[in-house]
């Protein structure tokens, strides 16, 4: 009788314990997956593997078809679940056609009593049927939208004749939010030859005693020849716009702990009077009383700085010495745990600052109070407190304002001639569970609320989800623009971008709904103690997901991964949107970053054209009843959790809570790509006219792979009447720019740090700039640093 060689003998063995231990694994894991509601695929592909291992211990060759039955039934399967999506179809697919190879090479295939070649020539012919469909996938992105961008730019810079075309003197350009500039050198032809012109690095690092949500994602703001930036600490420089040279900074002192909830400052404000304006931007400092021209600096500490813009002195004459005091009122004074962590804004005699509170951490936090000072001394002109009986009621020295308050942390927008600002409003915290919240807590709760800007008086409110139990806030800063409708008549709207993917379209004079978003019905069933809202309003123009997950969603770097992401799946509570949050483990899609997240939308005034940058990454979280080792008050000493992932304690409620993104055993997310895309919207039709995935797994992988898959992002595009729209934000560490007209990807730059800030441009000496902040961002995982990159086209090439 005829043996095996040695190593024929450990090649078969080795392909007979890999198919019995997959055979076993997916048996198993099937078993529990239909046990729970899922898929009998995996039992059915178990038991193939298994019968599989024993033809191999049997020697026969009818392994090898047996092995190409599985293959093919699973592709055919695979299209039946997923469509032609190359990155659905790989995890169901890859272990098969990689062990399928193994199979006919022929010192395996060889260890096989076959007569003829027959059985090799069928698994080598699955194998070419399942290579055939992926390559076919690979070049049909079903996610994809193509399209192009057909309306004509009007006169450029005509949407803002007020402000010079070359500069950027607020955090979204305007106060209107729109991070559009009218300034079109770098264009679609030549923006591949954008070089580096400069870089300066702020020396501003994560210390030993900074939490994990450290966060570097300021946009630069430029006025005359000036770049003024802040760094996570709240450091701010004054830099040449043309150089990049270090013109001042000032340290305000900030000392972190690992208690706040965030280290960050997204940006600072200016502010000029009205003699700086007559005197115009050549005038020289010498000429102009000090602070003239002055630069608001925020501070995580509850502090808010004015300096002079050309000297970076401290104005005398504001608040104390320059330093106005945030926590004056506020019923809870910790220092991080009331933080202004976006730019206020600024009318010509107002500063109307908001800021964040810590989230899920106890029903005894600071007040999320809104107020407006006089913008030359500091003094409270107003307050606007939305936990308040009377919001407008200021508190005497011997009283506060109203503990846990709904908060707005998001920058917002402002219309002059309404004299109109726009908060975006988040809910009272503790967010996941709400039993306890009162009305006047809920009313202005997670929300747009529209402010007059010189009294603090409500102008209207719309409210975008009721009784929040998700953390659903609105988190962008809202966006103003005047869009002519179907019938020709140009409407005042402002665009408010939700986490669940809506964007609401409302008349800003008046907070009518320009665009339909009606009340629907959504899950019921609250936790103990709590209550859900019978429906939410769905705007109809929405990013939000088309269909509720199913199993078939799931996903994962290989088929074992995968099934466990549907066995999890298929244990959490989850019918669809707004499902409330249980014991049991609930997952949230859209999840807590986000559909939209701080970037917003960039809106072409000129053309009525938004780009945005949705995300879709689930979050799971799950309610835990108070019980030994988890109180209902702090324990003394307690402080905060210095991020807004994991465990939450709560406290003051019933329940603390964890929450994280959704990922499978390897740490992926257990949702099939993509995670991140680009988009343009059509604002004269409400029309998506295009959509494509964006970023690679370059940064976030074991293997640094290029392949475009669309990440998770943080910040968020700008873009110009170049036709251009920069953007980094994404979990590798690019800075891309597209086209505005079909979203092709047109250059791209490597980033020392991730790009978790959205990027802006200028003008300095006839040279036209793009400016991104490469700090990286700590919960997100990117890499930190301290960079902030300028990008030009070469001399000589301007305007080619």
């Amino acid at each position: 009788m005829a043996t095996d060689s040695s190593s024929n003998s450990v090649v078969r063995w080795i392909t007979l314990v890999f198919a019995a231990l997959s055979g076993l694994y997916l048996l198993l894991g099937g078993i529990w997956l239909s046990a729970i509601g899922g898929s009998v695929y995996y039992v059915i592909a178990g038991l193939a593997l298994l019968v599989t291992a024993f033809l191999i211990h049997r020697r026969k060759g009818a392994a090898l078809v047996l092995y190409a039955v599985l293959l093919v039934g699973t592709v055919a399967w695979a299209v039946w679940e997923a469509g032609f999506d190359f990155w659905a179809l790989t995890p169901r697919t890859d272990v098969l056609v990689i062990f399928g190879i193994w199979l006919v090479l022929p010192f395996v295939s060889r260890t096989f009593n076959t007569s003829g070649r027959g059985s090799v020539l069928v698994l080598a012919a699955g194998i070419i049927i399942s290579a055939l469909v992926l390559v076919y996938a690979a070049f049909n992105d079903p996610q994809q939208i193509n399209g192009t961008v057909t309306s004509s730019a009007a006169t450029p810079g005509a949407s803002t004749p007020d402000i010079a075309a070359g500069d950027w003197p607020a955090y979204g350009r305007t106060q209107a939010g729109t991070r559009y500039s009218p300034l079109a050198q770098i264009n679609g032809q030549n923006v591949k030859n954008l070089q580096v012109a400069w870089t300066f690095r702020t020396g501003d690092l994560k210390g030993p005693n900074d939490p994990v949500e450290i966060t570097n994602e300021v946009t630069p703001i430029k006025a005359g020849d000036m770049l003024y930036l802040c760094s996570p600490h709240q450091i701010l420089f004054a830099l040449d716009a043309a150089s990049g040279a270090l013109k001042w900074k000032f340290d305000p002192g900030l000392k972190a702990d690992p208690s706040f909830q965030h280290v960050t400052c997204r940006g600072v404000s200016y502010h000029e009077t009205a003699a700086a304006k007559a005197a115009g931007a050549g005038a020289a400092a010498s000429a102009l009383p000090q602070c003239a021209r002055r630069v608001l600096l925020p501070v995580n500490d509850g502090h808010l700085f004015a300096l002079d813009a050309q000297t970076g002195q401290r104005c005398a004459d504001f608040g104390t010495h320059g330093d106005l005091d945030l926590q004056h009122l506020q019923p809870v004074t910790t220092a991080g745990q009331y933080e202004p962590t976006s730019p206020p804004i600024v009318t010509d005699s107002v500063i109307v600052v908001a800021g964040s509170v810590t989230d899920n951490y106890s029903t005894r936090e600071p007040s999320g109070v809104i107020r407006g000072f006089d913008v030359e001394t500091g003094k409270l002109l107003w307050a606007f407190d939305p936990g308040a009986d009377d919001p407008n009621a200021i508190p005497s020295d011997q009283h506060s304002f109203t503990l846990n308050s709904p908060n707005s942390w998001a920058p917002a927008a402002y219309d002059a001639k309404l004299d109109i600002v726009y908060l975006p409003m988040g809910v009272s915290t503790p967010d996941i569970w709400g039993g306890n919240r009162t009305p006047q807590q809920e009313r202005y709760a997670s929300g747009l609320l529209a402010l007059h800007a010189s009294t603090g008086k409500l102008a209207w409110f719309y409210q975008t989800v009721h009784h929040d139990l998700w953390d659903m806030d609105l988190p962008s800063q809202p966006t103003l623009a005047d869009i002519t409708d179907s019938s020709g008549n140009v409407v005042p709207v402002v665009y408010a971008p939700a986490k669940t993917g809506n964007i609401f379209v409302l008349d800003r004079r008046t907070g009518q709904l320009v665009v339909p978003a009606p009340e629907t019905p959504v899950p019921q069933g609250a936790a103990t103690g709590d209550h859900v809202s019978p429906t939410q309003p769905y705007s109809q123009l929405t990013f939000r997901p088309a269909k509720n997950l199913t199993g078939a969603d799931m996903w994962g770097a290989t088929m074992y991964d995968q099934l466990m992401c549907r066995v999890m799946f298929h244990r959490l509570r989850y019918e669809g949107p707004f499902t409330p949050p249980s014991t049991q483990g609930t997952l949230v899609f859209p999840g807590n970053l986000g559909m939209f997240e701080w970037g917003g939308l960039a809106v072409d005034t000129d053309r009525q054209l938004a780009i945005a940058n949705p995300i879709a990454l689930p979050f799971v979280s799950k309610l835990i009843p108070r019980g030994p080792g988890n109180p209902i008050e702090p324990p003394e000493g307690a402080s905060g959790t210095g991020t807004e992932v994991g465990i939450q304690p709560q406290y003051g409620v019933p329940f603390g809570v964890t929450i994280n993104p959704f990922l499978s055993p390897l740490g992926l997310p257990c949702k099939e790509p993509a995670w991140g895309y680009v988009a343009a919207l059509d604002l004269k039709t409400n029309q998506v006219v295009w959509k494509k995935r964006i970023g690679t797994v370059r940064d976030s992988s074991p293997i640094p792979l290029p392949f475009r898959m669309g990440m998770p992002m943080l910040g968020g595009p700008m873009t110009t009447a170049g036709h251009v729209f920069f953007i980094g934000a994404t979990a590798d560490n690019y800075l891309r720019a597209f086209s505005t007209d079909t979203g092709e990807q047109l250059w791209r730059a490597r980033l020392p740090a991730g790009g978790q800030a959205t990027p802006m441009t200028y003008e300095a000496n006839g040279r036209q700039y793009v400016v991104i902040a490469a700090g990286g961002h700590g919960s997100f995982g990117t890499k930190l640093g301290d960079y902030v990159i300028a990008y030009a086209l070469p001399n000589g090439q301007s305007g080619q």
